[in-house]
């Protein structure tokens, strides 16, 4: 069965999405089969794209939605919440 899945996250480590921060999405989003979407202000982003999460420009405090699409659309989106709430490895 196909899951929709949706989660609103906050950044919170200190630099946002830099490109370290986007290679661990990449690196965990690549994990899963879903299709998985960042979404900021009605933008869109593929998370297993760094460039995509890249153009986004989320600085710390950014609210986004994570919209995953999939048979393991909940374990994407749960593994997603961990790295965003460890902030990513980083401070």
């Amino acid at each position: 069965m196909i899951q929709v899945i949706r989660k609103e996250l906050t950044i919170r480590n200190k630099l946002g999405l830099h490109a370290r921060a986007a290679a661990k999405i990449v690196q965990t989003s690549n994990q899963f089969q879903s299709n998985i979407r960042i979404i900021k202000n009605g933008r869109e982003a593929d998370a297993k794209s760094m460039l995509d999460i890249l153009t986004l420009s989320c600085p710390r405090g950014t609210r986004i939605e994570l919209l995953a699409e999939g048979k393991d659309a909940a374990e994407a989106l749960t593994a997603l919440a961990v790295l965003f709430d460890n902030k990513f490895g980083e401070e």
